[in-house]
């Protein structure tokens, strides 16, 4: 069981990856309001759709389609568009579509990301952004789900796990925008009965959340005491069916771990 413990925990404070994978938000520069970025992915394509403004400084209208490249940044053509007044049926003889120049999308984090455009014989322009927050998400509510994860370069080898399985309840609560707290109790045979909190303060990026100093606490069936450690959590969000999120840290014993998570409601 002490085995068992030991494992939960460092999974549990398991270490994200620096790229989000799904990049979908409005995306713009808190010290620059007033211009901006539509971004749509699917799967390794990004879709981005510029609301700027051209020399007349009047609205432009400029898209991209980006592919991601083996360092995990995302690069594509730059196109201008012009077409039918929106007042008016639209006549397709009228649509206008050049590349005009290149852009790329590199992730900094889950939430901030460079931007840098060139107009074909001009200076590259680098923009730093990050996701746009629009409303507060529900986080609160009873969830059942699943968990996936590494372990790796334990003092013990025999902590080591390359491919970590285990299913879960979870009981997540919120103080508005501002903080939440989860109660994950596992219920797979070999993890039944250990239970981990975790509850800290909350950082509204966009679609996601941001816990970066959270207190976990595991504890296994029958002790009295529960060790507590620092965690951050990220990409946190509400999905169409329930909740997402990762955890990260360092864990005791010299592990690294890395987790994620994927539950769904419970009506």
């Amino acid at each position: 069981m002490l085995k068992q413990f030991i494992l939960i925990v460092a999974l549990l404070i398991s270490a994200a990856r620096a790229d989000a994978l799904e990049y979908t938000d409005v995306y713009y520069n808190p010290a620059e309001s007033g211009w901006g970025v539509f971004l749509v992915q699917s799967d390794t394509t990004q879709f981005l759709a510029f609301f700027i403004y051209g020399t007349d400084n009047k609205p432009t209208w400029y898209t991209a389609q980006l592919a991601q490249d083996v360092a995990g940044n995302y690069n594509g053509q730059l196109y201008a568009t012009t077409g039918t007044y929106f007042g008016l049926p639209w006549n397709p003889a009228q649509l206008t579509v050049a590349a005009v120049g290149t852009v790329s999308f590199a992730p900094t984090d889950a939430y901030r990301a460079t931007v840098t455009y060139a107009l074909t014989g001009g200076e590259p322009i680098t923009k730093t952004v990050q996701r746009q927050t629009l409303t507060a998400y529900k986080l609160a509510g009873n969830y059942s789900g699943s968990v996936s994860g590494t372990q790796s370069g334990c003092a013990d080898p025999g902590l080591n796990d390359a491919q970590f399985r285990g299913r879960y309840n979870l009981a997540a609560s919120q103080t508005g925008d501002t903080a939440a707290a989860m109660t994950i109790t596992f219920v797979d045979p070999e993890n039944n009965g250990v239970v981990c909190t975790i509850q800290g303060p909350l950082t509204h990026f966009g679609r996601i959340y941001k816990m970066a100093n959270a207190q976990l606490s595991c504890k296994e069936p029958g002790a009295t005491t529960a060790e507590t450690t620092a965690v951050a959590i990220d990409s946190l969000h509400p999905t169409g069916q329930g909740i997402e999120f990762r955890l990260s840290g360092p864990t005791g014993g010299g592990c690294t771990s890395s987790l994620r998570f994927a539950a769904v409601l419970n009506n």
